[in-house]
């Protein structure tokens, strides 16, 4: 299991008129700490995309708890609870406040896909080498 966790702090724009994070913020608060979860083991994005593999969401789930409101720290928490055997890829996120309360629960879903013709691809053997030794 491949676990990370990155912190994000409420910014005033991201909340409504009742104080308290838009819904829609979360898709964007999940994919700041997937980037940064694969940046973690030493890979980006773009050095994915520089080997001709992209990965779009395909399905999201989130759960609200309890609000996020703005000046929060919030910290994410992302887990990979297996290593992708195909195209898919699965992350669960948490979100926690600054007082260590689960707010939010996530799981997002995303193939890896050949850039261009977006046909269903496996994952690239560079992330796959650094990921393996957490599944071992």
């Amino acid at each position: 299991m491949f676990i990370t966790e990155t912190q994000i702090r409420v910014r005033y724009a991201e909340t409504d008129q009742m104080n308290v994070v838009y819904y829609g913020n979360y898709a964007q608060y999940f994919e700041v700490a997937r980037a940064e979860s694969i940046r973690k083991l030493g890979f980006t994005y773009r050095e994915m995309e520089a080997l001709g593999v992209i990965m779009p969401v395909v399905e999201m789930q989130t759960k609200f708890l309890r609000p996020a409101h703005y000046d929060d720290l919030l910290n994410i928490k992302t887990i990979l609870r297996e290593l992708p055997v195909n195209y898919r890829i699965s992350f669960d996120h948490e979100v926690y406040n600054q007082e260590k309360r689960l707010l939010t629960t996530g799981k997002v879903i995303l193939y890896f896909v050949k850039m261009g013709t977006f046909e269903k691809s496996e994952m690239p053997g560079a992330l796959r080498s650094v990921l393996t030794p957490y599944f071992q």
